[in-house]
């Protein structure tokens, strides 16, 4: 029996070993977990005044904002002006709880349903003489917790009766806003796991090694990964997509030719950043901790899950210009705004340029032994 806890500390102690004494492990797994924390705390700090974003239709056109000035007023609170959008604010909270801002932005019926599509907007006040109607997707959270906070507010007020109506049209639910960003974290997720972590197994296993002794075309070798993996894809995302239509009947109202595009310069520039995280490294689990730091931040930030218009606006131009974000919002305009191939132009050139570039850097680099 001792001798099996003399093994067993001396194993133990070696697994520990091998640990410490790889850098960019012990990096990966405690300070890069730190700085993820550190950078969403600041993001969502409570220090930070949280906009809600409210498109009001206004039908009442003797003064629309009557109503809501005495609402506020008789809280004790105070409707402001924003100068330059010409927004109309409500400041709810307090410094021990937070503060919200309900950001009010007139808007025609039309422009209020696009706002609400691209997550400009949680929901939508249709106010009416002697009525206000709040219409929404009782399905997305933001959108009902915006409406109890607002409607807490207005509650008060006996002047107009209040209802509710539940947003159903194809492109103004949840799901609607939810699967294009889907698509585009799979379409990400996809070239970086299948590609990059399969490489990198390959080259801590020496069968690149092997591969490269043989008369095999290394850009070839190259070229089928990224091919198999994007024709991968696609089945995943076609699944995906018909499981969608089946049950949530969902549509594409755009260009399926600028669908396919948009899909192929996604895959062209994730594959691309696939061969550069692979090019160098030879251990899986840096391989994980640098597939992690690019795909997490992106899922978090990207308005995958939830609009980024949620974040601080300071934050908002920095978010626009992530890769999955210009993915992502294609796929959203395609699907759920109509968008052809001309509307997708921009963000498709980014990503097909930086992808080629990317792929370029990384077979110039790649390291095979």
């Amino acid at each position: 029996m001792s001798n099996f806890f003399k093994q067993f500390r001396i194993l133990l102690l070696s697994q520990f070993r091998e640990f410490y004494r790889e850098p960019e492990v012990l990096f990966w797994t405690f300070a890069f977990p730190i700085g993820i924390a550190w950078v969403l705390g600041i993001a969502f700090s409570g220090e930070s005044e949280q906009h809600r974003n409210i498109a009001w239709i206004k039908h009442n056109t003797k003064d629309s904002l009557t109503f809501l000035e005495k609402s506020a007023s008789a809280t004790g609170l105070k409707l402001t002006k924003d100068s330059t959008s010409g927004n109309f604010i409500m400041r709810l909270g307090s410094h021990n709880e937070g503060f919200s801002n309900l950001r009010f932005i007139p808007a025609g019926n039309s422009d209020a349903e696009l706002m609400v599509k691209k997550g400009k907007a949680a929901l939508i006040i249709e106010d009416y003489q002697d009525s206000i109607q709040y219409r929404f997707d009782p399905g997305n959270s933001d959108a009902h917790s915006t409406y109890l906070l607002i409607s807490s507010y207005l509650s008060g007020r006996k002047e107009k009766t209040q209802s509710i109506k539940k947003l159903e049209a194809p492109g103004l639910r949840y799901i609607d806003f939810f699967l294009p960003g889907l698509i585009g974290m799979g379409i990400m997720s996809s070239a970086l796991w299948g590609i990059s972590f399969s490489l990198i197994e390959k080259r801590s296993k020496k069968l690149l090694r092997r591969m490269v002794a043989t008369p095999m075309s290394k850009s070839a070798f190259l070229s089928s990964i990224i091919v198999g993996r994007m024709i991968l894809s696609f089945i995943e995302n076609v699944i995906l997509f018909l499981f969608a239509k089946i049950y949530f009947s969902t549509v594409i109202t755009g260009s399926l030719a600028a669908l396919l595009i948009v899909f192929l310069a996604g895959n062209l520039f994730f594959s691309g950043v696939a061969i550069l995280v692979s090019s160098r490294t030879a251990k899986s689990q840096v391989g994980n901790g640098l597939i992690n730091a690019i795909t997490m931040p992106m899922s978090i930030c990207s308005g995958i899950f939830f609009s980024y218009h949620n974040f601080p606006d300071w934050l908002v131009p920095f978010i626009k210009v992530l890769p999955l974000t210009v993915l992502a919002d294609d796929l959203r305009s395609i699907f759920i705004e109509g968008a052809g191939i001309a509307e997708i132009i921009p963000g498709t050139m980014i990503l097909t340029l930086c992808g080629i570039l990317i792929t370029v850097i990384g077979i110039k680099i790649y390291k095979w032994y």
